[in-house]
Order: structure tokens, then C-alpha cells, then sequence
């Protein structure tokens, strides 16, 4: 007898377990719409509370952030759109703007030889900051990572870094003084060689002065520039380091070959920062000659400068401001693009 009941139950009590479960089924299906349409309200509640409490969290960053940005839009973002809009306007300070379209573009290129002059100067300065942006920078960057001593690294390092504590004017002025014509060191490091017929007054000569204005700043390395050609190198992997040296290929095969092409991308950053630099100079010119002798060292930033507050012909100056900012766009896009295309 306990053993048919046992049977009894495992037979019939599973069938009735599966009926039971059959209708614990078929109830949230009966149901399942409401359910459902419940749920759905319940989790779009939580999505809108989920927001509300993201954003109520967020709030105080933005609160820091806030005067970042209205700075950003008052004295930069709004001085820029303000100038491509006076640009087609004849605007003299204390005279109302008249409309003139595109004629201050136009007077740049065929009026104004002043302008003309500055280009040909900033041409010869951007090749030359561009050279002095990668090549030298290279040629630092690959001696300091040649040292094997960690702690001679380290202090190279620091003395790459060091002269960016000092203001740039204060350079201006110490290579104007070297090149002072009576007083100069350069001069007087001539005459004391026996090259006294090679003084110059250097930067009160129209042929010299850009020249002497461009090769200021001996012995060119800018720190800022190698660090970053440096980093470049000290992220190489050393084992493919290790496997040129196998290979037996020597230092100069391994930074053409090898390292040049791995620290492409910071030549590349040097490169971009240096024609930004180079279209951009001002400081360096209105301080050691002002522009001259003869307007012979005028560069287009300078030339605006005097254009807007020497002569007060804003709306011109506006132009010149457009042109260099349109300048600097398009060569930085078309550099960044041949060195895809060569690197591709």
C-alpha cells in the first residue's frame, strides 16, 4: 500500500503541479497589457527623476564653468565676429562705418605695397620658425635621448624648460642690444676677430634687417618644442629599438627610418604651432625695429596694429585681421593634410 501511494502521488501531483504552473502562466498574459503599461510609466518616471538629478548634480560645474565661457564669448568669440564685420566697412575711429564690401580686401592687394612687403617678410620668417620648429628640435631631442644616464636626462629635461620662465621681451631687447650698431656685442665680437669690415648696423640696414631680425635667438632651441619631439621618443617600444641595433643599422639609419616616422604626429604638432607662431608675429618686430628701417621689416601684425591705432583705420584693420585669421586656417588644414597623405 505505500508503495502504490507513492506512486499515486508522484503521478497525479505532477500533473496537478503542471496545471498549477499552467495557470501561474497564463495570468500575467491575461493581465499582461495593464502590467506592462504600468511598467512603462514607471520606468519613464525614473528616466525623467534620472535627468532631473543629473542635471541638478551637474549644476555647480556649470556654475564654475560659466564665467570660462562668458569670457570665451565677450573677449574672444565676440571681438572675432565683430571684426569680420567691420572688415566691409570704411570705419575711422570718432567717423560713422560706411558700407565698402570687399573693397578693403581689394585695396590689400593692389593699394597697398606696405601689406604686400609684409607678406613677402612673413613668408621668409615662417619657413624659417618651421625649420627651426622640427629640425632642431629633432636634433636636441635625439642627443638628450641618447644619454644613457637617467639622471643627466632628467636635468637636460629641466634645462630645455627653463628659459620659458623667462618673459620674451626681455630676449628682444638683449638680441636689439647685440645688435646695436655702436654698443653691440656682435660688432664688437667682430672687430675683436679682426673682422671689422663685417660690422653692420644691423638693424638700421633695409637689406640685413629682416635677416638679422630672423636669426636672432641663437642657438634657435625652443624647449617646449624638443620636450614634445622627446616624449615622442621616449614612448618608442625598446625592443624595436633593440631589434634596429641586431639588425645593425646605425644612429643616423634608425632616426631616418625608424624614429622620424614614430614621432611624426609631434613634427606634426611642432609644425602647426610654428605657422600659427610665424603668421602671427608682432612682438618680436615692433620691438627690436618697429617695422622698419623703410618699413622693411613690416610684417601683417604689425601692420594692422598700426593701421588701427596709429592711423585709426579700423575698418582696414579688420580686414588685415580676417586675412591672417583665414591665412592661418587654410595652412594648417592643408599641412595637416599633405602629412596624412604622406603618412598614409
Amino acid at each position: 500500500m505505500g508503495l502504490l501511494k507513492s506512486w499515486l502521488v508522484g503521478r497525479f501531483g505532477g500533473v496537478a503541479a503542471g496545471q498549477q504552473a499552467g495557470q501561474t502562466e497564463e495570468r500575467p498574459s491575461a493581465a499582461g497589457q495593464p502590467q506592462a503599461g504600468v511598467l512603462a510609466g514607471q520606468g519613464s518616471h525614473r528616466a525623467r527623476h534620472g535627468l532631473r538629478g543629473r542635471v541638478r548634480h551637474a549644476l555647480p560645474y556649470y556654475a564654475v564653468l560659466l564665467p570660462t565661457l562668458l569670457g570665451l564669448l565677450v573677449f574672444d568669440y565676440y571681438p572675432a565676429f565683430l571684426a569680420v564685420y567691420h572688415s566691409f566697412f570704411e570705419w575711422d575711429i570718432g567717423l560713422p562705418a560706411t558700407w565698402v564690401g570687399i573693397d578693403n580686401f581689394v585695396r590689400m592687394f593692389t593699394q597697398d605695397r606696405t601689406f604686400l612687403r609684409s607678406l613677402r617678410n612673413v613668408g621668409i620668417i615662417t619657413v624659417w620658425i618651421m625649420f627651426q620648429a622640427t629640425v632642431i628640435p629633432l636634433v636636441v631631442a635625439e642627443l638628450i635621448f641618447a644619454v644613457k644616464s637617467m639622471r643627466w636626462k632628467y636635468w637636460f629635461r629641466i634645462g630645455m624648460i627653463l628659459p620659458a620662465i623667462i618673459p620674451g621681451i626681455v630676449v628682444f631687447l638683449l638680441w636689439r642690444f647685440i645688435y646695436d650698431g655702436s654698443v653691440g656685442l656682435l660688432n664688437a665680437f667682430l672687430t675683436a676677430i679682426g673682422l671689422e669690415s663685417w660690422t653692420r648696423v644691423w638693424l638700421g640696414d633695409p637689406r640685413i634687417a629682416i635677416w638679422a631680425l630672423t636669426f636672432s635667438g641663437f642657438p634657435w632651441v625652443n624647449g617646449v618644442n624638443t620636450l614634445i619631439t622627446l616624449a615622442g621618443l621616449q614612448n618608442i617600444n625598446g625592443e624595436i629599438l633593440e631589434s634596429s641595433e641586431l639588425d645593425g643599422a646605425s644612429r643616423l639609419q634608425r632616426i631616418w627610418r625608424l624614429d622620424i616616422p614614430l614621432v611624426f604626429g609631434q613634427i606634426k604638432l611642432n609644425l602647426v604651432r610654428a605657422i600659427i607662431a610665424s603668421i602671427q608675429i608682432f612682438e618680436v618686430v615692433f620691438v627690436m625695429t618697429e617695422g622698419g628701417p623703410i618699413k622693411s621689416t613690416m610684417v601683417p601684425g604689425l601692420w594692422l596694429y598700426y593701421n588701427a591705432f596709429n592711423y585709426h583705420r579700423m575698418g582696414y584693420a579688420s580686414a588685415i585681421g580676417v586675412f591672417i585669421f583665414v591665412t592661418i586656417l587654410l595652412l594648417t588644414l592643408a599641412s595637416m593634410r599633405i602629412f596624412r597623405e604622406e603618412r598614409a
